[in-house]
């Protein structure tokens, strides 16, 4: 019985081996295919995330947003992550509006609204308008300022913007 088993053993061991190597079968070709897109990728330079400007951590970004009281609105922080800053901001302990900074390298079409822009804050960021709740500036080319409220109206979510450090922001 030990012998059957040894058997049994080696010829299931040794199936999946015949069956690997045989000669009629053509070669895989993924690895010489993945070199090939290799070399034509390096051909072509060197993809865009590694030319774009370096990713700022979202909380370097927070020194920019408008003063916690300004106007007498409480500013609470809720998200920051790598090129991205958000705050909510309050009054009377009610959620007026969403504040946001965010780095638009490596997103072309985030960029591209602001192409199309007619209106400017402060006579040199581009504005554009999103529906009737939201409000964005893009600052030094890169940074998208973005205002966001329900009970806001274009005029004071362009007010508030201002009221964003963005001098700084463009350095």
């Amino acid at each position: 019985m030990t012998r059957r088993r040894a058997f049994c053993l080696s010829f299931a061991l040794a199936l999946p081996l015949a069956i690997g190597c045989s000669k009629d079968e053509p070669k895989s070709t993924r690895w010489s295919e993945a070199g090939a897109a290799l070399a034509s990728a390096a051909a072509s330079g060197p993809p865009p995330s590694a030319t774009a400007a370096p990713v700022v951590d979202g909380s370097t970004l927070n020194k920019r947003f408008p003063a916690d009281g300004t106007d007498g609105y409480k500013r609470v922080f809720t998200q920051e992550k790598d090129g991205f800053a958000e705050a909510k901001l309050q009054k009377d302990g009610k959620d007026v509006a969403t504040l946001s900074i965010s780095d638009t390298n490596g997103t072309p079409d985030a960029k591209a609204k602001f192409d199309a822009a007619t209106d400017k804050l402060d006579g040199k960021y581009p504005l554009v308008t999103v529906g009737k709740n939201q409000s964005s500036v893009l600052v030094g080319g890169r940074w998208q300022v973005k205002v966001s409220s329900a009970t806001l109206d274009a005029t004071a979510r362009r007010a508030l913007m201002s009221t964003f450090d963005l001098e700084g922001l463009s350095r």
